[in-house]
């Protein structure tokens, strides 16, 4: 994953956060220590027989300064102590008990030079050890952390990190980031150039473990920035959401079959308006082909009315191919697929299976579609579903209303709402006993039904795909008293 490229935000300088972080816990090796009492040992033996009349003691300080990186507070204090001893002992060899001014007040600067120079190195541990501590945190959390620099190599990574991956500290530290992990940007990420001017940037990203197993994270990045606003350095988080993927995966698979079965279910209680709706046309044809042998068996046959019961045979059967594809489609098990279309188009096409089911309970069907209709995006089949299944309770409860009319309602139209977020408006309202209020509070969960041998998951279904689809669904009380149904989709600009 190649670093950021930005002059948005701009950091104060400073160091590396993967060169605060990497060797703080490490230990001083016996060469670290044997070059500095090493050093110490040159000095002395330089300020001390080196005929030098300067005050070679100053360059103690270097050696505590040095100190500061190996040691703790105490070995710091130790090497002062040493540093200014030594000090002591070589003026107190060269000039012995002669005082002089000169001498005196170089050996003074020497002392104050180690003074400082501990007081600095001191608070310089000081500093290093709550980072150290800090840092230590970072290996608490099974987040992978990892820092990598401007040129994508890896310089500090953490306990999760190893887990997550597979790889070692040591064996990370170094290598180039993308080509260790593999790393590849799922489709609606678009790589990391979209992110190119942002200092931080989340998102999904998919990497491969040592042993070529892949995995999906979440994945947070930082950037540290230079004056000139260039990253120096990029923290990057991921937390490993892959059997959270393969969860919502397996969620969607079933609420696919459990849509499946809600169509099945839903096309069941229509067999009688189905069978209609495909022996119409099929008993046309064959009224139509006989009355073409009547035609081609006379004398002298009337080709013209043959050529017309033809034409008539020709439209009745496409009639009923048209019925039997509609039906294959939505008892078809396929993914969902997303086209530009409109309510009227879905209206168009659940008609034709409720037809039979209003004529059998005496329902008078109004419609009241806008044009130009607006243009929604959607799945065909899924939209039909839910229009059919609101279609089929308001008929069946207005089955219950006895002696009152029976109208069952279908408009479309726009949310006056503000313009910016208009949505496409479909409801159907029927002329039913309307909708209890107790149950009108669980009317879309699951399992909730007051049909009798009813498995109440059609509605749920219904706000299921709804949803889906960005919009909403909600039931009210409608103009005459029975019950009001509103779908809301978003409109296709």
């Amino acid at each position: 994953m190649p670093p950021l490229e930005s002059s948005q935000r701009r950091h104060a300088p400073g160091p590396l956060l993967s060169e605060r972080l990497s060797g703080l816990t490490m230990r001083p090796t016996r060469l670290q220590i044997a070059l500095t009492l090493a050093g110490a040992a040159v000095i002395f033996a330089i300020d001390t027989f080196a005929p030098l009349d300067i005050e070679i003691a100053v360059l103690y300080a270097v050696i505590v300064i040095a100190s500061a990186n190996l040691l703790e507070r105490r070995g710091i204090l130790i090497v002062c102590g040493v540093c200014m001893t030594q000090t002591i002992l070589s003026f107190a060899i060269v000039h012995g008990g002669a005082f002089e001014s000169g001498p005196a007040l170089r050996i003074l600067i020497s002392l104050c030079a180690i003074g400082v120079a501990t007081m600095s190195a001191l608070w310089n541990r000081e500093a290093a050890e709550s980072l150290s501590a800090q840092a230590a945190l970072l290996d608490l959390t099974h987040d992978a952390i990892f820092v990598r620099d401007r040129n994508d190599l890896i310089t500090y990574w953490n306990a999760g990190a190893e887990e997550l991956y597979g790889w070692r500290r040591k064996e990370a530290l170094g290598r180039n980031a993308s080509a260790l992990l593999k790393t590849r940007y799922p489709p609606s990420a678009g790589g990391a150039e979209q992110f190119a001017d942002q200092s931080r940037w989340q998102g999904e990203l998919v990497h491969t473990r040592r042993d070529g197993g892949e995995v999906l994270v979440v994945s947070r990045w930082s950037v540290q920035r230079d004056e000139s606003g260039r990253p120096i350095a990029t923290m990057e988080t991921n937390s490993d959401i892959t059997e959270q993927k393969h969860a919502e995966d397996a969620l969607h698979q079933a609420r696919s079959q459990l849509e499946h079965v809600g169509r099945i279910s839903t096309l069941g209680e229509l067999t009688a308006s189905i069978a209609h709706e495909v022996n119409q046309p099929l008993a046309a044809v064959v009224t139509n082909g006989e009355a073409c042998l009547r035609w081609l068996l006379r004398d002298e046959p009337n080709l013209e009315e043959v050529r017309i019961a033809v034409e008539r045979m020709i439209g009745n059967s496409r009639r009923a191919a048209e019925v039997i594809t509609r039906l294959r489609a939505m008892a078809r098990k396929a993914n969902p697929t997303r086209v530009a279309l409109t309510f009227s188009d879905i209206v168009a096409d659940v008609i034709p299976l409720i037809e039979r089911e209003m004529m059998s309970n005496d329902v008078a069907l109004k419609l009241d579609l806008q044009a130009p209709a607006q243009i929604v995006l959607g799945d065909r089949v899924q939209l039909a579903q839910v229009v059919i299944n609101l279609v089929v309770n308001a008929i069946q409860a207005m089955s219950e209303t006895g002696d009152r009319p029976k109208i069952l309602s279908i408009r479309s139209g726009v949310s006056p709402e503000d313009p910016e977020a208009r949505m496409a408006v479909l409801q159907i309202e029927d002329t039913g006993p309307g909708i209890d209020p107790e149950i009108a509070k669980r009317l879309f969960n699951a399992f909730s039904t007051t049909k009798p041998g009813g498995m109440g998951m059609g509605l749920s279904i219904c706000r299921t795909i709804v949803e889906s689809h960005g919009g909403s669904i909600a039931a009210d009380t409608g103009n005459r008293s029975g019950a009001l149904f509103t779908i809301r989709l978003p409109l296709l600009r």
